[in-house]
């Protein structure tokens, strides 16, 4: 239901941004460029889906083979202490449990091609035992906040394009990032909790963020020994290295189990077809709205200001200049990765404001769009407090980032 309220506001907002355009400012190109964006986003819409189709489909197969070899229930038995207590509504050794950590796990390495797949599985598990098919459950509503809060161990991509542009140290963002995607994920996690009347004292939940934090800390301690070329360069091969070892995995089980490891691909990989296919009209809705409502110049607008507001009551207002990547994330990465680099362009991939949006594309996710993609995979209209709460953990991503900037590049 908030999804819908704040697609209809995209569209509204959009309108009357450039109606006043045209009426005030005598722009008659606003309503040309906001009208042509919709056949922009929609054709990017179904580009992104053929894109996707690929990646699904080979993911999918993969998943099927690791789900008939026996992969997914081990790794559900593996997690079950902790996801017994944030997913209590999931029954014990389901794949469910599985495919989440797969996802939370391709996301954390930063391996995007791998995440979706997961989590798309982990939806349809998810819906398998879902007493109200219309209706986000519980455990739906935890694993969406999860991914929209974006926990990333190895932003590969960001430290990648800093260094295309140009930036002297392109890895000297990834502390500030561990840091804010770290409190973005966690407060996610703990407002859900609080929300479902989860116990976060028990000792199980608070000693896996106290081992989650020990290992950021080691993580952050061994890439600042480094050389920000090497550190760049092991955190991709990590990344490679898990992901090719995750595929051999879900092969070497099929071999074990003695099934036919081949057929159990193809019946997987029809699967990972469909949903793309399926996905494509929510992916095309929710990309349209945001076009428009960037075509009107609302977005900047809004920047506007924001920037006369803090520049009026005296404090700095250096971190407005990066808050495009920021408002973007969670519409579109493809969108907030571009605005990222439109700041890196305009101040410099080593500004405060080039470094701020490196933080920001790093500290959360495309909130808007997982929601959009993964509940319209299973049929889900009701999304009940999905989207405000990972909107939460955006937003404590974004202040974390703010804050933290200023301590590291001030």
């Amino acid at each position: 239901m908030v999804l819908n309220y704040i697609w209809i506001a995209f569209f509204f907002v959009a309108f009357i941004v450039a109606l006043s355009r045209l009426i005030f400012l005598g722009d008659f190109e606003t309503f040309n460029a906001t009208v042509n964006s919709t056949f922009a986003s929609a054709r990017s819409g179904f580009e992104i889906s053929i894109g996707l189709t690929g990646v699904l489909t080979l993911w999918m197969g993969l998943m099927k083979i690791g789900e008939q070899g026996g992969v997914i229930q081990l790794f559900s038995r593996a997690i079950n202490p902790l996801f017994s207590r944030l997913f209590p509504d999931i029954p014990k050794d389901h794949p469910a449990g599985g495919s989440i950590l797969l996802n939370l796990s391709a996301n954390i390495l930063g391996l995007d091609n791998a995440a979706t797949p997961a989590g798309l599985q982990a939806m349809k598990e998810l819906q398998e035992i879902n007493p109200d098919k219309s209706k986000a459950s519980n455990p739906m509503m935890m694993f969406l906040v999860m991914n929209a809060s974006g926990l990333t161990l190895i932003p590969v991509s960001v430290m990648t394009i800093r260094a295309q542009m140009g930036a002297a140290n392109p890895a000297d963002v990834f502390v500030p990032i561990m840091i804010a995607t770290f409190i973005s994920t966690m407060i996610g996690v703990l407002a859900v909790c609080i929300k479902q009347k989860i116990n976060i004292l028990d000792k199980v939940i608070l000693g896996t963020f106290g081992s989650v934090a020990t290992l950021i800390g080691g993580v952050i301690w061994a890439f600042n020994r480094m050389g920000p070329e090497k550190a760049q360069q092991i955190s991709s091969l990590i990344a490679s290295i898990i992901l090719f070892s995750v595929i051999i995995f879900f092969i070497l089980s099929g071999v074990r189990k003695k099934i036919n490891v081949y057929d159990a691909f193809i019946e997987g990989a029809k699967d990972g077809f469909s949903t793309a296919v399926r996905i494509i009209p929510y992916l095309i809705a929710i990309l349209v709205a945001v076009g428009m409502f960037r075509a009107s110049g609302a977005m900047d607008f809004i920047f506007d200001g924001l920037k006369s507001l803090v520049v009026f009551t005296g404090f700095d207002s250096r971190w407005v200049d990066a808050m495009p990547t920021a408002l973007m994330k969670p519409l579109s990465g493809s969108g907030a990765r571009g605005m990222m680099a439109e700041t890196m362009t305009v101040f410099g991939a080593d500004s405060f404001a080039g470094r701020l949006a490196s933080i920001f594309q790093a500290s959360t996710d495309t909130t808007f769009f997982v929601v959009a993609v993964y509940y319209g995979s299973v049929g889900i209209k009701n999304s009940r407090y999905t989207v405000p709460y990972a909107l939460l953990a955006d937003l404590a991503g974004v202040v974390t980032a703010i804050w933290i900037a200023y301590i590291f590049f001030s």
